[in-house]
């Protein structure tokens, strides 16, 4: 082994990554990297000639909050526009961003709810009944009402 460590490249001697660092740094991979650059989400810094893209800890901070947004269930496009109102500082629109959320969520509650309550209602058919066909079975074996 010649030479126990690694030589420092020109430029890398700063605080900056590659597409690969940042997508591990941020828990993604290098295709949703590329995928949010392509939508806007994330810049995509100038390559200077001979070299690689560098990513800087923004880049890292900046995609830790997209994946966060979407963790909470916001679209892409409204990720893209809490970006922009950042930038602006329209607190009145993000705050309406998020309680839009809220609302979604608190719908999709309810109908979890519903179903949970609907499945425990076939389950306590199933326990009583001893014969003939399983209501469980038989309320999925129905075509769904739209």
């Amino acid at each position: 082994m010649a030479y126990a460590l690694r030589t420092m490249v020109r430029n890398q001697t700063k605080k900056s990554d590659t597409i690969g660092g940042l997508a591990r740094a941020a828990g993604v991979g290098v295709e949703t990297v590329r995928y949010y650059q392509r939508r806007g989400l994330l810049p995509e810094p100038a390559r200077p000639p001979g070299e690689v893209r560098r990513y800087a800890d923004a880049d890292v901070r900046r995609l830790r909050f997209v994946r966060s947004a979407q963790a909470a269930g916001f679209t892409l496009a409204e990720i893209k526009e809490l970006l922009d109102l950042d930038a602006s500082d329209d607190r009145a629109r993000a705050r309406e961003l998020a309680q839009g959320r809220v609302a979604a969520i608190d719908a999709k509650i309810e109908e979890l709810r519903e179903a949970r309550d609907a499945l425990a209602g076939l389950a306590a058919d199933c326990a009583k009944k001893r014969g003939g066909p399983c209501p469980i079975l038989r309320a999925f074996d129905r075509p769904a009402v739209l």
